[in-house]
């Protein structure tokens, strides 16, 4: 059995954790272009800082959690979903956003999301090349850095900004996402795609972004992102609206409680 530290300690082991992370990420910014990389599937990237960040984050959180359930992009393949849904486990990405990062695109994050028998408990956002924040934990709020973090106000969809993921990996998938763009355009102030999903819940959670949706994400995706939107007054679910469960792959829909609402309907 995994000891859990108060909730306090464990948003300062997630922070410490990621920063170990982002360490290695800062480093191999610097040398970019000699970097070693990989395709793990169709537009899909990894690299050696993927694997060294996700090394110097398990560095940090083994010693403070022995017996740690770890779901992890780069090693998932080793944890069933039936472990993860029992106990601690930690859900992490260690380089959200790989793609934007290997091309010098500033939109990419250490995302991590401690959970307690499948529910986050307490999770971590770090916005490597900003130096952002973002931390949640389960019934005590969400924050950048130290300061306590709202969804949006707006209800409007004409005054709205809606984040978005394209699909990339399945061809057949674009015409369906298609269909759903251009009926969410039609209705609102903008919609954006930066590419990091984990961030693009960041922004939802701190106002920034009045929703966003994407029809499949791995758990290490949103995981960490969902408390941020659910501690920030707001609601994330999968994009038919049922409940959202962080250990396998799923569509998200997050957003305010107006534009949540509003979105679904349109991609739907």
């Amino acid at each position: 059995m995994v000891h859990q530290p108060e909730k306090a300690a464990l948003r300062a082991l997630l922070v410490r954790a990621a920063e170990a992370g982002a360490a290695v990420i800062r480093d191999g910014a610097a040398r970019r272009h000699t970097l070693d990389w990989r395709e793990k599937g169709p537009t899909d990237f990894v690299s050696e800082v993927d694997l060294g960040a996700e090394a110097r984050i398990l560095d940090v959180l083994h010693p403070a959690l022995p017996g740690l359930t770890i779901l992890a992009e780069e090693t998932a393949s080793t944890t069933p979903p039936e472990v993860a849904n029992r106990g601690l486990t930690a859900v992490i990405d260690p380089l959200d956003g790989t793609t934007n990062f290997l091309h010098g695109v500033p939109e990419y994050a250490v995302s991590i999301a401690l959970l307690q028998d499948g529910d986050p408990l307490a999770s971590v956002v770090l916005a490597v090349p900003r130096a952002e924040c973002f931390t949640a934990v389960r019934g005590a709020g969400a924050w950048l850095g130290d300061a306590p973090i709202r969804v949006s106000a707006i209800s409007d969809p004409r005054r709205a900004l809606i984040g978005t993921g394209f699909p990339f990996k399945d061809p057949a998938d674009i015409a369906p996402y298609q269909a759903q763009m251009s009926r969410v355009m039609a209705g609102v102030a903008g919609v954006r795609r930066p590419g990091a999903a984990s961030l693009d819940l960041a922004s939802v959670a701190c106002g920034r972004f009045d929703a966003f949706w994407e029809n499949q994400l791995g758990a290490w995706d949103f995981a960490a992102g969902m408390l941020l939107v659910t501690e920030a007054g707001g609601l994330a679910t999968t994009c038919e609206g049922a409940p959202l469960r962080p250990i396998g792959p799923s569509g998200v829909l997050a957003g305010n409680p107006a534009m949540h609402r509003w979105v679904g309907e349109r991609i739907h």
